[in-house]
């Protein structure tokens, strides 16, 4: 049987199909874990020590030593992503109860499930439509969108606009496995490669424990507003990733528009932040289903409009449609993050 294949043919399949497995444990058996204890229920259980592994792993995939072109264009999309967010939570805390809406069409949605899903960029995603559509320096430029992974940005987010306070202790609890694992990667190659491997497996036993947490009936409440969240995400963010890849990073648009993505990792940060702020714990399973949702829609409908962009810029400038193939070299496994 093909089971990888077949969950790689889904977007953002890795996370999701777990995700949807758990939930289905979560809804129809939701005293498993207790049920069989020991290492059944930590793996049902389990989502804060599996995500601490995982974003140690992720701290150490991060090379300081990427040539100079590489980190520009990776970091005018970090910014730039991390300030539309910013500006995004303002905005929405404006208008949104801190406990979230509770009725009618938009039931559920939260400036947690907003700041989640517009704060991380899928970075698996971007380098393969990149590999296929831009440069080598523009693949490469996901170099650095592993700061986005975890919870760092959206606390730094809901921090600065005053959505949230956290206490000094906990934001150092929270990054300090990232830095742990940024300083041993970049000390020691070899263990850059070795905590690198980890973290593409780790990705859907986070994503179990992670579904375990929501019941159904939350995923099917939640589905039409995280479609409309996966959308505005793209829009929003899209734009101004587009107009920073052009004017400050010298593209032409493909790669901010590339970057417009919700992260599949990025589903794991209301639990996260949940765990934190107690007031944030009944927004968490609408926040989470929202978010994975919102990763779904991005990750269908931006290579498919990286793919027009290119194209239509191509044509206008009167260039073949190599779509940079001879320019990019193929990506490890190891490279690319979900």
């Amino acid at each position: 049987m093909k089971i990888k294949k077949a969950i790689d043919r889904i977007p953002g399949g890795l996370m999701l199909v777990p995700l949807l497995l758990g939930a289905c444990v979560h809804t129809f058996a939701p005293g498993a874990g207790k049920y069989f204890g020991s290492f059944t229920n930590g793996l049902i259980s389990g989502t804060v020590p599996i995500l601490a592994v995982w974003f140690f792993c992720m701290g150490a995939t991060i090379d300081l030593r990427a040539t100079g072109t590489v980190l520009r264009k990776s970091g005018t999309l970090l910014v730039t992503k991390m300030v539309v967010a910013w500006v995004a939570t303002i905005i929405a805390a404006r208008f949104i109860p801190i406990d979230g809406i509770k009725t009618g069409l938009f039931a559920g949605l939260s400036v947690l499930a907003i700041t989640t899903s517009m704060d991380m960029t899928n970075g698996g995603l971007y380098a393969a439509v990149m590999q296929q559509y831009g440069s080598r320096e523009e693949a490469g430029a996901f170099v650095l969108m592993s700061v986005e992974s975890g919870p760092l940005v959206s606390m730094l987010i809901l921090g600065a606009t005053g959505v949230a306070i956290f206490e000094p202790r906990l934001f150092v609890g929270a990054v300090l496995p990232f830095l742990i694992g940024f300083a041993l990667g970049n000390l020691d190659g070899d263990l850059r490669e070795l905590f690198g491997r980890c973290v593409h497996p780790l990705i859907p036993f986070f994503g179990f424990a992670l579904g375990n947490g929501i019941d159904l009936h939350v995923i099917a409440t939640s589905g039409l507003p995280g479609v409309i969240l996966g959308l505005v995400v793209i829009v929003v963010t899209g734009i101004p990733l587009i107009l920073a890849d052009r004017w400050i990073a010298g593209g032409n648009g493909a790669a901010g528009l590339a970057a417009s993505s919700t992260a599949g990792a990025a589903v794991a940060n209301p639990a996260i932040i949940g765990e934190m702020i107690p007031r944030f714990k009944p927004l968490v399973p609408a926040a989470t289903a929202m978010v994975a949702t919102a990763c779904l829609v991005t990750a269908i409908l931006v290579p498919i409009l990286t793919a027009l962009w290119v194209r239509r810029y191509r044509s206008r400038h009167g260039l073949e449609d190599s779509h940079g193939e001879e320019a990019v070299r193929p990506l490890a496994e190891r490279d690319v993050h979900a």
